[in-house]
């Protein structure tokens, strides 16, 4: 008896030195993995090692800065959901420059499906149909590999700040995108820095298509979509039919979790290796430094950012469209949003939650905090409101036209005084049979919604904040984009001041129609 005592003793002794010696995320040992292809299991965070008043702050934090969803999954499970009103879990949302990780993924499955041959396959060898300008030396030099690692040394400006994106909107706007950024100079030879391209991206999607049949979509679906259970996507096209390979990508926040997990088990899917382990690899151990002038390094590889010193793998898009992988604590974070913030205090929020690798006792307390931040997230929160002015009256009905000008609008009228407040705005798209937009307009600091649009809802409030001034916030929640437009009425004209959350500002003028 006393031998089995002690012999018990000593394996209690053992399992919890294995225990404590364990890293803070790692799952015990005997657990298999979770696949969640038909869907993410839910728990408790406790059941995950994770504290949901700790949580319940990373719901507060999303309210307060313009967050759409915010997921957090621990060991294959969902420990916590919010989706902040008026947008809703129904919805897919843009990802934006996450695309880039996605194609980056897909790049390393052509890879291994020998459809390429490497990440030093030479970029022009996939376009020998093309008189390509500014050929020269460097050019020719140019790999997947740089392409996929934003080192391509093509002549581009889109920095990841402030500043205007010059090339990337002339890029958009050219009738032949694959052929705009293989004619543009370059500024540097292949491999000499980190510079950040849109247009990098979408030659990897351009020769994806190429490679795989003719669609970055259809070989998305098969290689990657699919597998993890993935079904409805939505992705936009260049010109001449291509998948965008920088941006356009649409998904819900709960697929984006599972892309973020692929990572996390290293590239493997219900015991099937869906991207080699060495890809991931290349992300976790990523060596282009993206040259941030403050806070932490980060580095850049494949499509994905990191941050070396928190152990951190991010897809990142504009406004904080975020996939973060942290295999030291097994967790994977999802947001998508309207604006941006800094990225590490986030993370160490995310960090601090995750206090045992084990389960936690159950704290009624905080969870039922946590479901009331993740309640108080799916109710919009009333905006101001101010008495309607004499000049409501007047210029409600009223067309206002309007000559040509940045923001493409062309004719506008408000309906203010009805009981069901509208709007009509007609853009100018070149063709005389244009439709105007016509909508909903809240004018009691809420949001009217108009899905007229499929997978496009338009949400729209109004208020007035001086009396001859009306501001307007327009929100397309599939794209978490944000537009204000401050309207001053001046007898027969119209001034109109317009900026959006991804950093454009103009001002135009109309006139009242006879």
């Amino acid at each position: 008896m006393r031998a089995h005592r002690k012999t018990s003793l000593l394996a209690s002794m053992a399992a919890s030195l294995l225990l404590a010696a364990l890293p803070l995320g790692a799952a015990p040992v005997d657990e298999p993995a979770v696949w969640p292809t038909a869907g993410w299991a839910a728990t408790t965070p406790e059941a995950q090692g994770m504290d949901s008043a700790a949580v319940a702050k990373l719901v507060d934090f999303g309210a307060a800065n313009a967050m759409d969803s915010l997921l957090v999954t621990r060991h294959g499970r969902l420990v916590a959901e919010a989706y902040y009103a008026p947008y809703r879990a129904t919805l897919k949302h843009a990802v934006n420059s996450t695309t880039k990780a996605v194609v980056g993924t897909l790049t390393g499955m052509a890879i291994q499906d020998g459809l390429l041959a490497s990440r030093d396959q030479a970029v022009i060898d996939f376009f020998p149909e093309r008189t390509i300008a500014n050929l020269d030396a460097a050019k020719k030099a140019m790999t997947i590999g740089h392409l996929l690692d934003m080192t391509s040394g093509i002549d581009w400006k889109e920095k990841l700040d402030n500043s205007v994106p010059e090339t990337a909107l002339q890029f958009g706007r050219s009738r032949d995108w694959q052929g705009f950024v293989l004619d543009r100079p370059m500024a540097q030879p292949p491999g000499s820095g980190f510079n950040y391209n849109s247009g990098n991206t979408h030659l990897l999607s351009a020769i994806l298509a190429r490679k795989t049949g003719g669609s970055t979509l259809a070989y998305a679906q098969r290689r990657l979509f699919q597998p993890l259970g993935i079904g409805d996507v939505r992705w936009r096209k260049d010109p001449q039919g291509i998948e965008t390979g920088g941006f356009g990508l649409y998904l819900y926040p709960r697929d984006m979790a599972k892309i973020g997990y692929l990572y996390l088990r290293k590239g493997q899917w219900e015991g099937r290796q869906l991207l080699p382990a060495a890809w991931v690899d290349q992300v976790f151990n990523a060596s282009v430094n993206m040259e941030f002038r403050d806070g932490p390094v980060f580095r850049y590889a494949n499509g994905w950012w990191t941050i070396p010193e928190k152990r951190a793998y991010i897809a990142a898009g504009m406004n904080r469209q975020l996939i973060i992988v942290l295999p030291e604590i097994d967790v994977v974070a999802v947001v998508t949003g309207r604006r941006n913030y800094l990225l590490p205090p986030f993370i160490d929020m995310i960090t601090a939650a995750a206090r045992s690798a084990a389960p936690l006792p159950e704290d009624g307390t905080a969870q039922a905090l946590l479901a009331d931040r993740i309640r108080a997230a799916s109710v919009e929160k009333q905006g101001p409101v101010a008495p309607a002015p004499d000049l409501a009256a007047a210029v409600s009905g009223k067309v206002w036209q309007f000559d040509r000008n940045v923001l493409g609008v062309k004719r506008l009228m408000l309906d203010l005084t009805a009981a069901s407040p509208s709007y009509q705005i007609l853009f100018d798209n070149g063709r005389a049979d244009a439709e105007p937009f016509t909508g909903p307009l809240g004018l009691d600091g809420y949001y009217r919604i108009s899905e007229k649009v499929a997978d496009a809802p338009v949400a729209v409030r109004g208020e007035w904040i001086e009396p001859q001034a009306f501001r307007i916030f327009s929100r397309s929640l599939s794209d978490g984009d944000v537009s204000m437009y401050l309207l001053r009425f001046d007898g027969a004209k119209l001034n109109v001041a317009f900026e959006n959350n991804r950093g454009f500002k103009a001002q135009v003028q109309g006139r009242a129609a006879d």
